[in-house]
């Protein structure tokens, strides 16, 4: 592979909101976790865990994870960002307009925005869900090097024609995840990735981000 086919894959990746049913034969999704498992970590740590569902424990989650949030409170392990400011807030609300628009949802409507809200519960209907958790002890470079995992799953997805979309609404349930899928109290639920094939005509499936330019994140040190 050259810098041109993975700048391709990059591209054509994108956070999927709609999922087919159709369940992802269980080769492909080891080939997946076999070449993200190669993400490179903090003194070969290699710190994430991955409990993944399919088929009916897919829904038995989603439907327990639905039922939860209904009924309690978010509390994530790892601590949800304080504020959003500057270009990081205008990204962000440019991606939820973006959806909302996609779908229909129009400024004032908040029915429409709580229902999108509750889409991520439902895991967008995917098939299957990786939810991805660390040891506590290795702190923030665990989670950084769950991040690569998580780009790395993503990607080996993507080079499968395989949708993801990471999901940090997910974990934001940390108490209730740790008890379903007997997670260890000592490790930090970072995130979910729901994946499966994309229902290409969903409306929610239409719109893509921007992304700033090199030059707009980069300070050359050349002198």
């Amino acid at each position: 592979m050259d810098l041109h086919a993975l700048d391709m894959l990059m591209a054509e990746r994108h956070s999927c909101r709609a999922f087919a049913p159709t369940q992802i034969a269980k080769p492909e999704i080891e080939q997946i976790l076999a070449t993200a498992r190669r993400t490179p970590s903090w003194c070969n740590a290699q710190p994430w865990r991955v409990d993944l569902t399919s088929g009916a424990a897919t829904d038995r989650f989603r439907t327990a994870l639905t039922d939860e949030v209904q009924g309690a409170a978010p509390n994530p392990d790892l601590p949800f960002p304080s504020s959003y400011s500057g270009v990081y807030q205008d990204r962000r609300r440019a991606c939820g307009w973006a959806l909302y628009e996609a779908v229909g949802v129009t400024k004032g409507d908040r029915a429409g925005s709580a229902r999108e809200m509750m889409r991520n519960f439902a895991l967008f209907d995917a098939p299957h869900c990786a939810v991805i958790s660390s040891p506590a002890e290795l702190g923030a470079y665990g989670a950084m090097d769950c991040g690569g995992f998580v780009t790395a799953f993503c990607l080996a997805a993507q080079a499968l024609g395989i949708a993801t979309i990471p999901q940090a609404a997910v974990a934001s349930y940390g108490p209730f995840l740790h008890r379903y899928f007997d997670i260890p109290q000592d490790h930090l639920i970072l995130c979910a990735i729901s994946f499966g094939y994309s229902d290409t005509q969903h409306p929610a499936n239409g719109f893509r981000t921007e992304r700033a330019e090199p030059d707009d994140f980069t300070r050359w040190h050349d002198d």
